[in-house]
């Protein structure tokens, strides 16, 4: 008898369901993908400017953002690490104790993961070196 803005609600249903809509998402992404793999990362696509040719290494992954990414990451833990060190010192004690291990170990662990992490990225880097002067000869 009385119509309520919750029943208005049941009843006002989207035109698409989002079955349709990730098919239609899947369909474009793909074509996108081939688009864009033969307009920029085919190696027989020649491009000019400064802003194609960034895009064509981009997009070929010859410039690799991780790194700088994770200098950041390194940088914000460690500085993280040895500012919480500091919250120890409040419990006394024991807490001494853990001050000085998140002061200096904490840090260290975090070096070295870093290093392994770019240990990668080095061997990545050595190798993609490697192959542009087996081309050049």
């Amino acid at each position: 008898m009385y119509t309520t803005y919750y029943d208005s609600l049941a009843y006002s249903t989207p035109s698409t369901d989002p079955g349709v809509w990730s098919i239609i998402a899947m369909i474009i992404a793909v074509v996108g993908s081939i688009l864009i793999y033969f307009l920029f990362v085919n190696s027989k696509t020649e491009v000019k400017g400064k802003f194609t040719k960034w895009l064509k290494d981009f997009l070929s992954f010859k410039i690799m953002w991780i790194e700088p990414i994770m200098k950041i990451v390194y940088y914000c833990a460690t500085i993280f690490s040895i500012l919480y060190s500091f919250t120890f010192l409040q419990y006394g004690g024991y807490g001494v104790l853990y001050f000085f291990i998140c002061l200096i170990l904490v840090p260290i662990l975090i070096r070295v993961g870093y290093e392994l992490f770019m240990l990668f990225i080095m061997v990545w880097r050595n190798t993609r070196d490697i192959a542009e002067s087996v081309k050049k000869k």
